[in-house]
């Protein structure tokens, strides 16, 4: 077997070296899925299984989807020390599956294989995902081991309600890849762990976008894919947040650990953004509501013919953001709570997209404006963005072009020092 820190395949100098910790889960076998999206991210990845994780997924799929050696036991090639070299060299350590008793020897500082060793020797950001069956989840000894991990600065996801490996369903599924393989971006980027800032806080984050009905089968809507708000809610359930995420029209698979409101117009969601802010400390509007809405919708559908069609009658929709405002300055919604605004723009003939922005948050009163500039292929249905936080205080902040998991982060951080002034 090729050593763990084999150089015969040199790492390109832009590669992260990322450590992929597999526990012996059935979930075992979507990390191979992570870790190959790792990979293709342009990652350097050393996969460390415990021993009951070979059980479910052998050694040679792990070498083959990393391309490197698989690092599984503390004696092999001790001259190395690979108990305390791999997780010196980390950049960023992610255990997926992360189980009950993984969870607990991290956090009780055991070290009895290659992979606990490892984490006891990382001094990079550390992210755990659990996954096991609800009633280990809930059990206070487990909750007691994620609070401590959290604690000591440790990144613990929400595992994802759904079904089990029997018939039972409930809170304890993996995360999807994809959503673990983006916050795994946001974790590099910064460089350390996520902050526990919003626990104890309600967000409620609306994503995607709205579809006003024509007839059955017809609707006026628009480019937005909801990975924005999506990546803002899973970096708010990271930091330690109850979150509400209304979803407008979104295919992709729920955030873990976030409570979801699926809506199709913009009424839908007004509706259940008016009560979710009820009892909410911050509203953060991602989703790209429609201004207007057919004021006749069909009730079967328009057929095609050789006459021109009859133009379509438009209403203007309520504007949700500036409600919010207002019902805050009635007193029906929580005085403290923090609103925050999108705005997609376009430059033009009159202004640039962040004098748009300016004039936006003076008009409609929120206390932070995300501005983005949209067309020519940016921000829609990218898994990128970039963004200036316009504070009703005067300040921005640049966010520049980089994973929506970034600006999420940076978002929040409006958000919190908002909460915290």
């Amino acid at each position: 077997m090729t050593r763990p820190d084999s150089t015969s395949d040199p790492v390109p100098a832009s590669a992260r070296r990322v450590v992929l910790g597999v526990a012996g889960g059935i979930a075992a076998y979507k990390a191979a899925d992570l870790l190959r999206k790792l990979v293709e991210a342009g990652h350097d990845v050393t996969v460390v299984p415990t021993a009951a994780a070979l059980q479910f997924v052998g050694e040679p799929t792990w070498a083959a989807l990393s391309h490197n050696p698989v690092a599984t036991g503390v004696f092999e090639h001790a001259e190395d020390v690979p108990h305390v070299a791999i997780g010196r060299r980390a950049e960023l350590v992610v255990v997926a599956p992360a189980t009950a008793d993984l969870l607990a020897k991290a956090a009780h500082g055991l070290a009895d294989d290659l992979l606990t060793n490892t984490l006891l020797t990382a001094r990079c950001p550390v992210l755990f995902v659990p996954a096991m069956h609800t009633e280990m989840w809930q059990h206070p000894a487990t909750a007691d081991n994620v609070a401590t991990l959290r604690r000591r600065g440790a990144t613990v996801l929400e595992p994802a309600s759904g079904r089990l490996t029997g018939a039972d369903t409930g809170k304890g599924r993996l995360p999807e890849p994809e959503e673990i393989a983006r916050l795994a971006q946001l974790l590099l980027h910064r460089g350390l762990g996520l902050p526990s800032d919003l626990t104890g806080r309600h967000l409620v984050i609306t994503a995607g976008g709205t579809r006003e009905p024509l007839d059955p089968v017809r609707f006026l809507g628009n480019r937005s894919s909801g990975r924005q708000g999506f990546d803002l809610a899973t970096v708010a359930a990271a930091r330690g947040a109850q979150v509400t995420l209304i979803a407008a029209n979104v295919e992709a698979p729920a955030p873990a650990g976030s409570d979801v409101i699926r809506v199709s117009t913009a009424e839908q969601l007004r509706a259940a953004t008016h009560t979710a802010a009820k009892s909410a400390d911050a509203v953060v509007m991602a989703a790209a509501v429609a201004d207007f809405r057919p004021t006749a919708v069909a009730a079967s559908k328009i057929k095609k013919s050789e006459a021109d069609p009859s133009p379509v009658q438009l209403s203007r929709n309520p504007d949700v953001l500036s409600e919010l405002v207002s019902l805050r300055a009635a007193g029906e919604l929580p005085a403290q709570l923090v609103i925050v605004g999108f705005a997609a723009e376009t430059g033009d003939a009159e202004a640039d997209v962040l004098t748009h922005g300016r004039a936006k948050l003076a008009r409609k009163g929120c206390d932070v404006l995300v501005v983005n500039a949209v067309g020519d292929g940016r921000a829609f249905g990218r898994p990128d963005n970039a963004a200036v936080i316009l504070d009703a205080d005067g300040s921005e902040t640049e966010v520049s072009l980089g994973p929506k998991t970034v600006l999420a982060s940076a978002v929040l951080d409006a958000v919190v020092y908002r909460l915290n002034r």
